[in-house]
């Protein structure tokens, strides 16, 4: 059975964030799960969010689908048109990941994610980047 653990955090600095820590495995059965707590904290007013996959064991098509559904929900629609109206690369400002596992990190290249957002090793990284 796919058991998916999520533990949110908040750091203040330049920027708010909201850290969604995620341990287990982000699927069919558990990805509801992860975009309804996405969801929950852009409603309580987060606007950068960095997941945090150190804990995933595995990452399937339904899981890059809520990450990708995330990052269009806390991406504004100016962004986003931008993103399809221009030949330079973009890069989320708003959702990044942490990601040191190389397979979860491989399933994200394959699917496309590092052209769109931003992935870092650790996390104290990812959090600094918040603020440059």
């Amino acid at each position: 059975m796919s058991e998916l653990i999520i533990n949110a955090l908040q750091v203040q600095g330049e920027t708010s964030i909201t850290i969604l820590q995620l341990d287990g495995t982000v699927d069919r059965v558990t990805s509801s799960q992860l975009l309804d707590r996405a969801r929950q904290a852009y409603e309580d007013g987060a606007r950068h969010l960095l997941l945090d996959l150190s804990g995933v064991g595995m990452l399937t098509s339904s899981g890059l689908i809520a990450i990708q559904s995330i990052f269009k929900l806390f991406t504004p629609e100016s962004d986003l048109e931008l993103m399809h109206h221009t030949k330079e690369q973009y890069k989320s400002p708003y959702v990044k990941l942490v990601c040191p596992d190389p397979k979860i990190y491989y399933v994200l290249n394959i699917a496309g994610f590092l052209q769109s957002l931003l992935i870092y090793s650790n996390l104290q990284e990812a959090i600094n980047s918040f603020s440059s």
